[in-house]
């Protein structure tokens, strides 16, 4: 029985398993829909498929830097428990991902659930996690990635994956000390979590915020009472400083050497050897950021389990 394209996203839509598996089952099954459903239930696939509700909140944020450290890749994977997140399988699994978003650059996610898988172009992206997915036992998903390629990419991953940092500088030759002055800087964003690169980047809306704020701050303190509004505009200014020192990378101080900024490092760096390193920018993920986390112990699974 021959089958269509129609056929394959039909079968996908109503087991929730990837392109591939869906073609590979109606092969199987001479294109018969029913028969190929019970056929990836046997795969495993379809069990695969019935996790996607679970809440998958932990997880590792994996890199990949290509050997010439010019283009480089930051993905956030997820899954249900940490156990599995320190698993070996989980963690070749992120380092794959990583490489494929790095090497092959798709536009978002969706698009790079569907693409041939960089290390097995015989199946896609989608369908290697749904196989993850039913032989791990756990809901695992591709959450988000960033790619960057305009400069000397530097990766970080603090304590297996937890927290990921991809860093860009721009610099006209390969300096010495270059790696490790990269890298002391990808720590310090680990550890500070800045928001922007410069001052500049900010957007204006929110330094206006933070404006309001600090006028707020200051109109409630007596020691301003009865000052002029133009000296008060002086002093939310002088306050500005410090929120961009907050949320600046370029003006905080240095994780290893508080009496210096991370400005003055570069510049001091850039002195010593004669380079010209400037900060492009750089991406941070912090796993399981902004998810909703599962809340259950294992009293609470036990008793499920015993139908209590």
């Amino acid at each position: 029985m021959a089958f269509t394209a129609q056929d394959v996203a039909k079968l996908r839509e109503i087991t929730g398993a990837g392109m591939m598996e869906c073609k590979k089952a109606l092969i199987a099954t001479d294109g018969n829909m029913e028969k190929a459903g019970e056929y990836l239930r046997e795969q495993g696939v379809v069990t695969a498929a019935k996790k996607q509700s679970r809440i998958a909140s932990e997880g590792a944020v994996g890199a990949f830097v290509c050997a010439c450290g010019c283009y480089g890749a930051l993905v956030e994977v997820n899954c249900e428990s940490d156990f599995v997140a320190k698993g070996e399988q989980f963690q070749n699994l992120v380092t794959g991902l990583a490489r494929h978003v790095a090497e092959i650059d798709p536009k978002n996610v969706e698009e790079c659930l569907t693409q041939p898988y960089v290390l097995d172009k015989s199946v896609t992206v989608g369908d290697v996690i749904n196989a993850a997915t039913a032989k791990i036992g756990e809901k695992i998903s591709l959450r988000r990635f960033a790619r960057q390629d305009n400069g000397l990419q530097e990766s970080y991953l603090h304590m297996g994956g937890k927290i990921g940092v991809l860093l860009e500088v721009g610099t006209d030759a390969a300096s010495e000390g270059v790696s490790a002055l990269c890298h002391d800087i990808t720590l310090h964003i680990a550890a500070f979590g800045p928001s922007y690169v410069y001052n500049q980047e900010v957007p204006a809306a929110e330094v206006e915020h933070e404006k309001g704020i600090l006028k707020i701050q200051i109109q409630n303190d007596p020691k301003a009472a009865g000052k002029p509004a133009m000296v008060i505009e002086k002093m939310i200014e002088g306050k500005l400083g410090k929120f961009y020192k907050d949320v600046c990378l370029i003006d905080q101080d240095f994780a290893k050497d508080s009496t210096k900024t991370v400005r003055a490092v570069v510049a001091e760096f850039n002195k010593q050897y004669g380079a010209n390193i400037k900060i492009n920018r750089f991406v941070r993920f912090v796993t399981g950021e902004g998810l909703e986390k599962k809340n259950e112990n294992l009293a609470d699974e036990v008793a499920k389990l015993s139908g209590k």
